[in-house]
């Protein structure tokens, strides 16, 4: 019989096969193209609620199934708003001067030490000096009723360096929506941590079939770890571990639809009484198809990093949610 070959058991691209040690990734907003022509927030923290299916009409030009009525899958994601925590000046690649916010909400006492003497003042910074401004933004997630915990996240700005300085100075103080970040029919990537599913074995975790059934010393496992020499175990043998809690990017997801809480009605009820949920209390945007993460997890929706032209052309015209 011929040698039976397969393709290697799961990518390599994603090492070390550990647990993300933070909710909210780091994102390289240099790398996130400034796509619209107003200046303002490259990214916003939401909470995934759950899924629904749509009922839409699909206005895809060349489409099967063009104007006619199809049901998808979305995903609602609540999103509070947001108030500046502090402005970050950047200069050769390094945060040269921070400016924190004066009138910050008391929850944030739970999440980090707000410091007593603020050195540095808006007003006295001079932009031209440095290279980037990016503000860290903080979530007032008590509005959700979810918990009262504020998440932090650093978010880059699109525009030149005066205009970003004008934004910053626009909205300290004051809360930023969604609504003014992100638009419907616009594509974004969802990016967080995957949901936890602790310690599992090689066939789950990396997809290897299982042995016959008459087989010596387990079916759920490698037939081989390895040769005789090199005589130890590389990292390439698919072993028993950690699987889940990953930081993962979702990109190219369509926004269905930004509303707010109102809209319940409109929509057959379905943003109350989501399971492990609850009520949609705020903002909140419906994309499609699903995202990482369990109910209640914390996600960093930014600008789309590669729009591809096959996801930029789709259009849906939502009629009701099922």
């Amino acid at each position: 019989m011929p040698t039976k070959k397969s393709p290697r058991k799961g990518s390599l691209q994603f090492w070390p096969r550990k647990r993300a040690s933070k909710f909210l990734p780091s994102v390289n907003w240099n790398a996130i193209p400034d796509n619209s022509s107003e200046t303002g927030l490259k990214g916003f923290i939401c909470y995934k609620a759950g899924m629904v299916s749509g009922i839409v009409k699909d206005n895809t030009p060349d489409s099967m199934t063009n104007g006619k009525t199809i049901s998808i899958p979305l995903t609602i994601l609540e999103c509070p708003s947001m108030k500046i925590f502090s402005v970050r000046f950047y200069k050769n690649g390094k945060v040269a001067t921070e400016v924190v916010s004066e009138n910050l909400d008391k929850e944030l006492k739970r999440k980090l030490k707000l410091p007593k003497n603020r050195k540095a003042k808006l007003e006295e910074i001079k932009p031209e000096e440095y290279d980037d401004i990016r503000i860290i933004v903080y979530s007032q997630v008590k509005k959700t009723g979810i918990k009262k915990t504020p998440d932090l996240s650093e978010i880059g700005l699109s525009g030149s360096i005066n205009e970003k300085m004008n934004f910053v100075k626009e909205n300290l103080n004051k809360e930023i929506p969604a609504s003014a970040v992100f638009k419907a029919g616009e594509l974004v990537d969802v990016r967080g941590v995957t949901k936890g599913k602790g310690f599992q074995g090689p066939v789950k975790r990396f997809g290897i079939s299982l042995k016959q059934a008459k087989s010596e010393k387990g079916r759920r496992r490698p037939g081989s770890l390895g040769p005789w020499h090199p005589a130890r175990v590389t990292f390439r043998a698919p072993q028993a571990g950690q699987l889940g809690m990953f930081t993962r990017v979702v990109y190219n997801n369509k926004i269905i639809q930004i509303g707010k809480a109102e809209d319940s009605e409109k929509l057959n009820n379905k943003l109350k009484n989501i399971t492990h949920f609850g009520d949609i209390k705020t903002e909140y945007i419906l994309v499609k198809g699903s995202v990482q993460g369990p109910a209640k997890r914390q996600l960093l929706v930014t600008k789309a990093l590669r729009e591809s032209k096959k996801q930029q052309k789709k259009e849906f015209e939502l009629l009701e949610l099922r």
